[in-house]
């Protein structure tokens, strides 16, 4: 059965090529957001918490803090509204998912730029 779900995924579900990012990273993505007949281009920028799932159910989490409050986000890779992703700071983590990243503020808060 889950081979059967996997091989229709495959088949009929379209990828776009988007960067290789990975937690810790700064991103920017810039989506579609549909109201009535009108239609805008919106961008949400912060640092990925994590990545899960694998193929067509693939998820990434974002975080950006608004004024003093800490905005999460999670988009689906193959989201249609999804438009680009820019990578601007690749971010050096120690772990896959960056859920400690929620309690730290202020100096603490900072992720180290990963040498490229």
């Amino acid at each position: 059965m889950e081979s059967l779900i996997k091989f229709v995924q495959d088949e009929f579900v379209t990828t776009k090529d988007f960067p290789e990012f990975s937690a810790g990273d700064t991103i920017t993505v810039y989506y579609e957001i549909r109201e009535g007949e009108k239609s805008r281009t919106q961008f949400f920028r912060g640092v990925v918490l994590q990545r899960r799932g694998s193929g067509s159910s693939e998820t990434f989490t974002i975080r950006k803090m608004s004024g003093t409050v800490g905005v999460e986000r999670i988009f689906p890779v193959n989201l249609p509204a999804l438009q680009k992703i820019e990578i601007n700071k690749k971010g050096s983590v120690r772990r896959a998912r960056i859920f400690y990243f929620r309690g730290l503020t202020g100096k603490k808060a900072r992720i180290k730029e990963a040498r490229r």
